[in-house]
């Protein structure tokens, strides 16, 4: 078994990964804000994943055991918050959009020394202010439990363009559609529709980052039309994927 590294300050630095390159599983005693300055993020926990493009930042609470994987050239800016100080309450890996005024702060933190000045402790605040007034956005791919469901994540994991209905993917892995609809809720706490949508715009996401046209990456992600994918993915992130930032 591969043994989880333990942190117990979340540093509050800048890193770049290389495309593919990941972190390992490991945990922090503090809170962490995990922001793509540059390319898109991908954080992971026994629980499911979370992909966060430039206008999306994850919120990963102390104690967590979390992986993160760059897509496209990553800069990431890491804030670390002592567990004491939670201004979202937060108990869970949350995606909070990030506005201009948020990103630039972010940025700014992360490129400067902690050097105890009234100036930095200024900019702690406004960040922290703009954290509080940071809406949630509902990105989180959850990991089935369930064995058959597990079954058909797979399935459509291993290719998000698989158009096939429930039942038909039910025959494959012997087990009814009201089963599996059932367990989409119970387990996943979503349909089986909207899992499949924010699997395909997680894909979505990744194959951006490496900068696929956007008619390739809706015929990638099963998308029936570009249209159709451009209508998805602004409603999802306030944006069209033409206009996507990944640098």
């Amino acid at each position: 078994m591969t043994e989880i590294r333990h942190e117990a300050i979340a540093p509050t630095r800048i890193q770049r990964l290389a495309p593919g390159r990941a972190i390992d599983a490991h945990r922090h005693d503090d809170h962490q804000i995990v922001y793509a300055g540059r390319g898109v993020l991908a954080v992971t926990t026994s629980e499911g994943s979370w992909v966060a493009p430039g206008t999306r930042a994850i919120w990963v609470p102390a104690g967590t055991v979390h992986a993160h994987r760059a897509y496209g050239e990553l800069e990431l800016h890491l804030v670390g918050l002592p567990a004491t100080e939670n201004p979202l309450g937060l108990g869970a890996p949350t995606v909070l959009a990030v506005g201009l005024l948020l990103r630039e702060l972010i940025i700014t933190y992360t490129r400067t020394e902690d050097d105890g000045s009234p100036e930095r402790a200024r900019l702690r605040a406004v960040l922290l202010d703009q954290l509080r007034a940071s809406p949630q956005q509902p990105l989180h791919l959850p990991t089935p439990t369930a064995s058959l469901l597990r079954a058909v994540c797979d399935i459509l994991q291993a290719d998000p363009s698989d158009d096939r209905t429930l039942p038909e993917l039910g025959r494959e892995v012997g087990a009814s559609d009201r089963t599996l609809s059932r367990l989409f809720r119970s387990d996943l706490g979503m349909t089986f529709p909207q899992w499949r949508t924010q699997l395909r715009l997680h894909h979505a996401l990744v194959l951006l980052a490496d900068r696929m046209p956007v008619t390739a990456v809706a015929h990638q992600c099963g998308w029936s039309s570009a249209s159709a994918f451009i209508d998805n993915f602004r409603r999802a992130f306030g944006h069209t994927p033409g206009s996507h930032p990944t640098s």
